[in-house]
């Protein structure tokens, strides 16, 4: 029989204490957003956008994948190709995806 130490246990984990999230964030100030440098094709302004602005959608070829957003600057809804890089870049950077599917 197990002896009891009265700390509380979580489950599964034997002798382990549990944890509030205060705890476990403790020593967290803050999560900085992941930011990326993009450009409209329309009116050419450079400015940055956050994950939340822009959407991946990966297609089955490289000519179907795609990020896209609009220009803060101009309102143009605009639409760039995304090589492998970019890909990893905005998936890592916690940019929302998209997977389309073939019907064949």
């Amino acid at each position: 029989m197990a002896q009891r130490t009265g700390a509380p246990v979580r489950a599964g984990v034997v002798g382990a204490p549990e944890m509030s999230a205060v705890t476990a964030f403790a020593g967290m100030r803050r999560v900085v957003e992941v930011m990326f440098k993009a450009a409209c094709p329309d009116c050419r302004a450079g400015f940055e956008l956050g994950a939340g602005a822009l959407r991946l959608a990966i297609g089955a070829s490289s000519r179907t994948t795609f990020y896209s957003f609009t220009c803060p600057e101009c309102g143009s809804a605009v639409r760039k190709p995304a090589g492998e890089r970019i890909v990893e870049l905005l998936t890592g950077g916690g940019v929302r995806t998209l997977r389309l599917h073939s019907t064949v």
